[in-house]
């Protein structure tokens, strides 16, 4: 993620820190994605004074409704009841009208109309049916307005930054049914928003619909409204078409991979929500699938984010980590730009598509400041091929691999001493560069930043695991060379790793090596991503577990980003003591990786916990690091994204690390290793389960200490094995 801390001092706030002056979830609880276009609505599906906040429908990173409110005879209806449907797909808001007075008497009581708001997006456009029914004896006339507007205000804006300039903007009123409002920015783009009612309102002016409704008993009528963020002509297709497509386009999202059900009617929920939220985010590109990283301020391609959102999906859903990996294939950097942080070979960290992004006022067009998403390009191509044995695919990215590699070695490790480091070319890009990107997460044990070229722990492990992983695929293209090669410089990094990173009195590795190669003695979640890639030595493995489930380390509903007793905890920062579901799902796989499923399902049963305070049960980007008191919920961070693609799908990867489940393609066999479900469940189903083309449906049971695994059906060549 871009840089988001909390600061010292206000001299300390960095140049991408997110404002956080309300919390998006208390004023913004309603969010719709689909495609390039997401949107945050109040309760009762308004858009009203959103000013500095991420409230408004989005396309491409630039707000395109920043108004939109109706009133009922001048008033705010009453809120009934919204929700979005489990899908995803609608808002759907209840209301009814407040008391209407004139000349001080009631002429319309409370509750005489039902209004019903039906809101979604599909291919750039925000549909939506008003409904107003009269559920009265007698008829009633009342004035239906809407009050629009439209900003076309950057996503950057939003987040704090200040423009000393921006583009023109105009609007008009045409046709008596549609106001257009346009907007030229200083990047010569043309970005419009066509607002289209039907019926035409009895008066449209260019902030404001009003309609006249003369209902007789027990009438209805309804009113389409259409906000089209894309240029274009003509009447927008009726809405029950878009409807359709909408609900076609989730169906088929939500049906990739296996269904996972078990006897826990809320672990069944919090499954539904994160195959749901998936979904909604999972983005069509030339390429193929692409899980975007996250509404409402990572709307949009990331590279790690969607590396790490497709491993942990792997053993379920092989063909999203194909969609991530061709496209970070095609938008891997081919030449030196500073500015941009890119050097041959590098893969993406974000790609934006707005207008200070493409003036350059930000360096996000299409940035490479991550140290790890490179690595991790690596290591999810072996193991897709080693879920999938789709060779066809491994060949067609080798160029891109070897260009990886090749980076890691040359670019990565400018020093040579072995081992890869992050330093900062472009003087806009990000300060630090692996996965806890804020400006203050990385300091030594008396609190003092690190500072030089820094190595992270966790980006030597998946250095490691990916030059393992890129021997593997070597071997099996014929070039048995390069496999001995990548396999022997795997091992001395291991080596080198051990000796230099091991913290013997912390029980942990060092969260990185600074410039001037100084351990960083401080306890962090980063030793145990570690355990991910396998670099670890099995006794200390087992150490790190303790120090893992500690009180300082663990929360209660998770492990924390650090431990609360470094100098720089703090429970409700980004990065310096707060609980992330996908770092907690990377440790459990870790965990799970050696063997040690107990502290694993602990790490499960935790954030299960955390989710049943969650509304939807859905897991946001970060929560608080606060210790859990009983009866209470865990503390939400104010401007956490929800959804966020890595946090959305921890539950299967949760289950992979408890259930130590394997799909060998090459053995053509599903295992499971010593597998241990957590106490909150006591079975569970999966169904189509694939290998190639063969499938499985299988039930998991727990009996004792552990776990039966049944066949139900088979269909297939492949077989089912428990290992020890």
């Amino acid at each position: 993620m871009e840089a988001k801390f909390h600061p010292d001092s206000p001299e300390d706030i960095a140049t991408f820190y997110i404002q956080a002056t309300e919390s998006i979830q208390e004023r913004w609880p309603r969010t719709l994605k689909h495609g390039d276009c997401f949107a945050l609505f109040d309760a009762l599906g308004d858009i009203v004074k959103p000013a500095g906040s991420p409230g408004g429908v989005f396309y491409r990173d630039t707000r395109h409704l920043s108004g939109f409110e109706l009133l009922i005879d001048g008033q705010r209806p009453l809120l009934l009841s919204s929700a979005v449907e489990n899908d995803n797909v609608v808002l759907t808001v209840d209301l009814s009208n407040p008391d209407i007075y004139q000349d001080g008497r009631i002429v319309l009581p409370r509750e005489t109309l039902h209004v019903r708001r039906s809101k979604f997006l599909y291919s750039g456009i925000c549909y939506e049916r008003i409904a107003v029914h009269n559920f009265d004896t007698k008829p009633h006339r009342c004035w239906l307005t809407m009050n629009v507007a439209a900003d076309f205000t950057d996503l950057f804006e939003i987040r704090g930054m200040t423009r000393a300039r921006r583009g023109t903007a105009s609007v008009s009123v045409e046709d008596q049914c549609r106001v257009w409002f346009r907007y030229t920015g200083l990047d010569h783009q043309n970005r419009c928003t066509d607002i289209h009612f039907d019926p035409p309102p009895k008066r449209l002016s260019d902030s404001q619909a009003l309609y006249v409704l003369d209902l007789e008993a027990g009438e209805q009528v309804s009113i389409i409204v259409t906000v089209r963020c894309i240029s274009g002509q003509g009447t927008p297709p009726p809405f029950s078409i878009p409807y359709r497509e909408a609900r076609r386009s989730a169906q088929t999202a939500a049906s990739l991979g296996g269904t996972v059900t078990s006897t826990n009617a809320l672990a069944n929920r919090m499954l539904h929500r994160s195959g749901a939220d998936l979904s909604m985010l999972i983005t069509d590109t030339p390429q193929g699938s692409y899980p975007y990283a996250g509404t409402p301020w990572f709307s949009t391609p990331f590279g790690r984010d969607g590396i790490i959102t497709a491993l942990q999906m792997l053993w379920i859903e092989p063909s999203l980590a194909k969609g991530v990996l061709q496209y970070l294939a095609a938008s891997q950097a081919t030449k030196l730009d500073p500015r941009a942080d890119a050097e041959p070979g590098k893969i993406l960290h974000e790609t934006r598509q707005c207008e200070m992004a493409n003036l350059g006022e930000v360096p996000f067009g299409r940035y490479y400041g991550s140290i790890d998403s490179t690595p991790l390009f690596v290591l999810l191509a072996a193991r897709y091929y080693a879920r999938t044995g789709d060779q066809e695919t491994i060949r067609k990215l080798w160029p891109n691999i070897e260009a990886a590699l090749t980076w890691i070695d040359k670019y990565g490790d400018r020093d040579g001493d072995g081992f890869v480091e992050y330093y900062r070319e472009s003087e806009n890009g990000l300060t630090n560069q692996g996965w806890k990107d804020s400006q203050d997460s990385v300091f030594h044990s008396d609190g003092g930043l690190a500072t030089g070229s820094i190595a992270l722990c966790e980006v030597q492990a998946y250095v490691y695991a990916a030059k393992r992983g890129a021997g593997k695929l070597a071997r099996a293209l014929g070039e048995h060379d390069r496999a001995d090669a990548l396999a022997d410089a795997a091992e001395k990094l291991r080596q080198r790793f051990e000796a230099k990173f091991w913290c013997e009195e912390l029980g942990l590795y060092a969260l990185a090596l600074d410039g001037d190669k100084q351990p960083c003695r401080v306890r962090s979640s980063n030793a145990g991503q570690v355990l991910f890639c396998g670099i670890a030595e099995p006794v200390r493995a087992a150490r790190i577990a303790e120090v893992l489930m500690t009180p300082e380390m663990f929360s209660g509903f998770g492990v924390r980003t650090i431990a609360s007793d470094a100098p720089r905890y703090n429970p409700m920062s980004y990065h310096n003591g707060s609980v992330w579901p996908h770092d907690n799902a990377l440790i459990a796989l870790g965990l799970g990786r050696y063997g040690l499923k107990r502290a694993a399902a602990a790490i499960f049963a935790g954030l299960f916990d955390a989710s049943t305070h969650m509304e939807l049960m859905r897991f946001p980007e970060l929560f608080c690091g606060f210790a859990r008191r009983r009866g209470t919920a865990p503390t939400r961070y104010p401007v956490a994204c929800e959804p966020q693609a890595w946090a959305c799908v921890t539950p299967f990867a949760l289950l992979e690390a408890c259930l130590g489940i394997v799909c060998d393609h090459a053995r053509r066999e599903i295992r499971f290793h010593t597998p241990l479900l957590p106490g909150f469940l006591e079975e569970i189903r999966i169904r189509n389960l694939r290998l190639d083309e063969a499938s499985v449906d299988l039930r998991l049971r727990r009996h004792g200490e552990g776990t039966e695994v049944a066949i139900l059906s088979q269909r297939g060549d492949v077989s089912i094995r428990i290992a020890q």
